[in-house]
């Protein structure tokens, strides 16, 4: 990438629409966007402050293509760090098409995709962390992703990275300073005040990493297997809860012969819910694969609801109690919400046989919605979502995730050489690499490569 390059895009999204905002970045983005910019007050585009708008038209010699709004920002006060133009026209495709083509031929380059953000990222607008965050905010689709991605932006998650990492390079110094000074046997960094923060910052590395397996199920949604016997009703409460006709219904046993999947926000919160075959000895081929797929998407759910019919349970109950007992022995660790469905056609007596056979159940009628209410708020308290409402650090990328364990794995390392009483110079190559990690983080230390790989899953125009 060459950063002298002016470089253009169509920033909202392609199609036709009301308006559409095409942005230029670069050191000639005004000056190449007032040779084509005719204001309607007769104002020179080049001459005008930043942060400020100015109607006109964009033209082609005497052609006019476009009355637009014409936003200036001038570096380094601009997202990209370099002069900025942001050209509000009209969203027909066409004219969309004019305006950047006419841009080109006087020099401009195509941006590629996450090009914008790189720039700022390169120009010390953003570090790597809050960059990717960028890309979390564009994609968020719940309040709570959402949330995550603002608190990511804003720099919660850098600030915390820099902060151990500056204090543990101050350390390093000191220890690399003893080294230097290795015969008159001399210590400069005070071996107790460094254990205190070695002890620190593991405590810091472990609580951020165990976020991630709260903050990678938000980012992506709550997998919930929904799963039973065929034709207890499964695909219907998947339709009561997505409140459409997602799912195939009928009274034929074993018509769900493959998973379904859908999402739905409850309480600001992402939920992938999965209908699943109906589990029954079968000689069924096609019936036989669901199955094996249902088990398998019961290994990937963080909760699994186990529905059985409760108007014909009445001869089964000790049979659904045996099932549930297999379910939580197999998989103790996730939660198990069990529902009796179809207790619109029970009576008070056989609804008081299902309370008193299987402990903790839900009453639910998928057909008429009763107790679709109370799923969904049973469902947002088996979510360990405390560190969301105390605005605590979440981690939600695996790159991040990586390189903090790698840095506890160094830190740790460090500790033990330093309770065994190692020399300084091993310890110091040990300290050197969780200082390479925190800095692959905030991209104190990053390549091409990385930075490739990141940028490429941007979209064009950001």
């Amino acid at each position: 990438m060459i950063l002298d390059e002016t470089i253009i895009a169509l920033a909202t999204p392609s199609g036709a629409g009301a308006i559409a905002v095409i942005r230029l970045s670069g050191p000639k983005a005004i000056e190449m966007a007032a040779t084509h910019f005719k204001s309607v007050s007769g104002k020179n585009l080049s001459e005008q402050k930043t942060h400020t708008i100015h109607l006109g038209h964009i033209v082609d010699n005497n052609r006019i293509i476009d009355e637009v709004l014409v936003s200036i920002f001038k570096n380094p006060n601009s997202y990209t760090g370099e002069d900025v133009i942001e050209i509000s026209c009209h969203g027909s495709l066409y004219i969309q098409q004019e305006i950047i083509q006419l841009f080109l031929k006087k020099g401009c380059k195509m941006a590629n995709a996450g090009e914008f953000t790189l720039r700022a990222f390169l120009n010390g607008k953003l570090d790597l962390s809050q960059a990717e965050a960028v890309a979390d905010l564009i994609a968020s689709e719940n309040e709570a992703s959402h949330q995550i991605a603002m608190q990511q932006m804003r720099g919660g998650f850098s600030n915390e990275i820099a902060m151990l990492r500056e204090e543990l390079l101050n350390f390093a110094s000191l220890i690399e300073l003893e080294l230097d000074f290795s015969e008159e046997d001399v210590e400069f960094a005070d071996r107790s005040q460094f254990k205190i923060l070695l002890e620190r910052i593991e405590q810091v590395l472990k609580r951020l990493i165990d976020s991630f397996a709260v903050g990678n199920v938000i980012k992506n949604g709550i997998p919930v297997a929904i799963v039973g016997e065929p034709n207890v009703g499964k695909s219907t409460l998947l339709n009561a809860l997505l409140n459409e006709e997602r799912a195939i219904v009928s009274e034929i046993a074993g018509t769900t012969r493959d998973t379904v999947e859908d999402e739905i926000t409850i309480g600001g919160m992402g939920f992938r819910f999965i209908d699943t075959a109906g589990i029954r000895e079968t000689k069924d081929v096609v019936e036989s694969i669901g199955i094996k797929k249902t088990f398998e998407k019961i290994e990937q759910a963080q909760v699994v609801i186990y529905l059985f019919d409760g108007s014909t349970a009445k001869a089964k109950l000790d049979d659904v109690a045996i099932e549930l007992a297999k379910i939580r022995n197999k998989y103790p660790q996730k939660p198990l919400i069990t529902i009796a469905n179809k207790i619109d056609v029970l009576t008070d007596t056989e609804l008081a046989e299902i309370n008193k056979t299987i402990p903790d159940v839900l009453l639910l009628s998928a057909k008429t919605g009763f107790g679709v209410e109370q799923l969904t708020n049973k469902l947002l308290t088996m979510i360990n979502s405390g560190a969301l409402r105390n605005n605590e650090t979440i981690v939600t990328n695996t790159r991040h995730y990586d390189a903090l364990l790698k840095a506890l794995e160094e830190i740790l390392k460090v500790r033990h050489g330093l309770e065994s009483g190692l020399s300084g110079d091993l310890m110091a190559i040990d300290i050197r690499q969780a200082l390479y990690y925190f800095g692959e983080i905030t991209g104190q230390v990053s390549n091409d490569e990385l930075l490739g790989n990141i940028f490429a899953n941007f979209c064009i125009g950001k």
